[in-house]
């Protein structure tokens, strides 16, 4: 059963300029309405805040470019995730082409861990490319 949660309208004040620029974005993002978007704007800057929060469990991606037949690199990244294993839920691997590789780990932990995970990933030599997006599990929102 969804519980409905009690809905409070509040007001927002701000220049003309900056609400049709976000009246623009709104519509190009297909939102129903403001209220919709400031929600979303909400949530993203509570999560965000989150991160600091030491003890809180987050939920992120480490996604990868590399090129495999760097000397021992397939070792170093497995040598990695064996050593992080509590903290992966799973992981990816696409062959892009006959040298690159692109790897997605979904990994779970305190943003401090997630971010130790993803530098250790990241700067193994012959990575290419890699970025860290993290984001919340939905329990505290």
């Amino acid at each position: 059963m969804i519980y409905l949660e009690e809905i409070i309208r509040f007001g927002v004040s701000m220049e003309s300029k900056l609400l049709q620029q976000f009246d623009e974005l709104i519509k190009e993002k297909n939102y129903n309405n403001r209220s919709e978007a400031i929600r979303d704007l909400i949530r993203d800057f509570i999560v965000e805040n989150q991160w600091e929060a030491e003890n809180v469990e987050t939920i992120g991606t480490i996604t990868y470019v590399f090129n495999h037949e760097v000397r021992e690199i397939s070792d170093k990244l497995t040598d990695i995730q064996h050593k992080h294993y509590q903290n992966i839920i799973s992981t990816m691997h696409v062959h892009l082409d006959k040298h690159n590789c692109l790897e997605v780990m979904v990994v779970k932990g305190t943003a401090k861990e997630i971010t130790k995970i993803a530098d250790e990933i990241i700067s193994t030599k012959g990575v290419k490319h890699g970025k860290l997006v993290m984001t919340t599990t939905g329990e505290n929102l």
